[in-house]
């Protein structure tokens, strides 16, 4: 299976985590998503997409949802149904609540252009996600129970772009890894687990480099 796109997209980082965490080897190839070949592959032209004997799969959570019934085991959800939600739960949260509001703060970085009413509103937003992921998290020190599963794999590669995006450059905006006491516990499990832990470092320094990049155009 070859997965395209690149490791400093949080997307691409979900499905390589949740990949990594099942013991499922993926081949990571460079994509450049508007080129008429990588569209051919996917018309929706985003990354990544995952390429299975010649056919495609978008979107990084439904590759999840392939990766895990292609080789249920060991299975990248908690045992009980219940567990299973949950951790479905604080992926669907991070991809409609925080993903918008985190990226409303890329256009802000610059002091001088800063639009202080959309810091405000997307600062409001964010607070609102942490009392969403503390509510719907399972017991520790992973978002559900004692193992990494899906919800893991959608949270840290953002809470991590969080801390490089908007923490860094708004000092004035909390870090919940570091005010909040669950997702405290949460990313010191995190920071602390032989796959998440590298992987998160490598997703980091590949962000800021890309972050660099854009910012020099």
């Amino acid at each position: 299976m070859k997965l395209y796109g690149a490791l400093a997209s949080p997307f691409v980082a979900r499905a390589i985590l949740f990949a990594k965490i099942k013991g499922v080897e993926l081949e990571l190839a460079a994509a450049s998503p508007s080129s008429p070949e990588y569209k051919a592959l996917n018309p929706i032209g985003k990354i990544p997409a995952l390429e299975v004997d010649g056919k495609c799969i978008a979107e990084s959570e439904v590759i999840c949802e392939y990766i895990e019934d292609a080789h249920p085991t060991p299975s990248g959800l908690p045992a009980d149904a219940f567990g299973r939600a949950q951790s479905r739960m604080v992926s669907r949260v991070v991809d409609l609540y925080l993903s918008p509001a985190a990226g409303k703060f890329a256009r802000q970085i610059n002091p001088e252009t800063r639009d202080a009413a959309v810091v405000a509103a997307s600062t409001a937003e964010l607070e609102k996600v942490w009392v969403y992921l503390e509510k719907f998290m399972g017991d520790g020190p992973y978002a559900v129970g004692d193992k990494p599963t899906l919800g893991d794999c959608t949270l840290a590669p953002y809470m991590k772009m969080s801390q490089i995006l908007v923490f860094a450059n708004f000092p004035e905006i909390s870090d919940p890894t570091q005010s909040n006491p669950r997702l405290k516990v949460w990313w010191d499990a995190i920071q602390a687990d032989p796959i998440f832990g590298p992987t998160i470092e490598e997703y980091g320094v590949a962000f800021e480099q890309m972050m660099r990049y854009f910012q020099k155009k």
